[in-house]
């Protein structure tokens, strides 16, 4: 499966930020802590990836602090990047993210502004971090993926102006589980994929890493073998037996979704470092295979 979602706006905001950025000083990317990898977009960090970096992983308080500080160590491997977790409840920790412009950026002379250009992927938070850091309502927010639909120019203290950028999801999703958890935490619209694939995603990936989790918040005593029958266990104890006691697979399904996003499953991250890693390496084979078998349906076009 690969997913192909990039609006025109988000093309003309790519062209956008590519010339901007010889004027910028450093690139903030606001992540989901939840996904740091999957809640990037590659294509906005090959623009800047000779520039500065602040990645604030955002909506901690949804995500598993452990992993999280995994992530942290695995990102600022690059001296060029350091990183903020955090919450939008806590503004004062939010406000932190000036204090590593300034201390990133120190050659600025004076009644000279730090020029930070703010990136981030659809429904990641970072309208409500750019009000919260201006003390007003500048920037549009909503529950929604694209609120922002182009560049904006914001004073956001005394020494540091902002340019804020579209939400820009990847131009293309080269591996399936990157897909699956933008889709879980509500960065792919509903009608990208499923509630249904959602959901049999996330209880496989729960099942591995978060077992206890499904058993304490859906009072299972003993977990089935598979995604399809602990849906069932969840079903039962939710309400979500059809006559003859069927499963109605797509109201358990948007339960557990429901439940996951709101945090009601407590602090879970859906990918760690290695298995990023891993799966990085999974998607250049994808592609090789993708592009052979492209160059294969040329060749029978041609001898026909």
């Amino acid at each position: 499966m690969t997913i192909q979602w990039f609006p025109g706006h988000m093309y003309k905001a790519g062209k956008e930020i590519k010339e901007r950025l010889p004027e910028i000083d450093i690139v903030i990317e606001i992540l989901d802590a939840r996904i740091p990898y999957s809640s990037q977009n590659p294509l906005l960090m090959e623009f800047a990836s000779q520039k500065p970096s602040i990645k604030v992983l955002n909506k901690a308080d949804l995500a598993d602090p452990k992993v999280v500080a995994q992530w942290q160590q695995h990102l600022e491997r690059n001296d060029n990047i350091k990183t903020i977790a955090l919450t939008t409840k806590q503004p004062d920790i939010v406000k932190k993210i000036l204090d590593l412009c300034r201390k990133m950026i120190t050659n600025k002379g004076d009644h000279q502004f730090i020029t930070a250009m703010i990136m981030g992927i659809p429904n990641v938070g970072k309208s409500t971090i750019i009000n919260l850091l201006a003390n007003r309502i500048v920037a549009k927010t909503g529950n929604e993926p694209a609120v922002t639909k182009g560049q904006q120019r914001i004073k956001i203290s005394e020494d540091i102006v902002f340019f804020d950028t579209p939400g820009m999801l990847w131009p293309r999703i080269q591996h399936p589980n990157w897909a699956f958890r933008l889709a879980i935490t509500g960065a792919i619209k509903e009608t990208a994929m499923s509630h249904e694939d959602i959901a049999f995603y996330l209880i496989g990936y729960l099942m591995q890493h978060y077992p206890n989790v499904l058993k304490q918040r859906f009072d299972i005593e003993q977990l089935a073998d598979d995604e399809y029958a602990i849906l069932e266990q969840i079903g039962a104890k939710r309400g979500c037996l059809k006559s003859r006691k069927m499963l109605d697979l797509h109201k358990v399904s948007s339960i557990v979704i429901h439940e996951y996003r709101a945090g009601k499953l407590g602090g879970i991250c859906l990918e760690l470092p290695q298995e990023v890693e891993n799966e990085k390496a999974e998607a250049i084979l994808l592609e090789e295979k993708r592009e052979a078998k492209k160059e294969a349906r040329k060749k029978r076009r041609r001898k026909k």
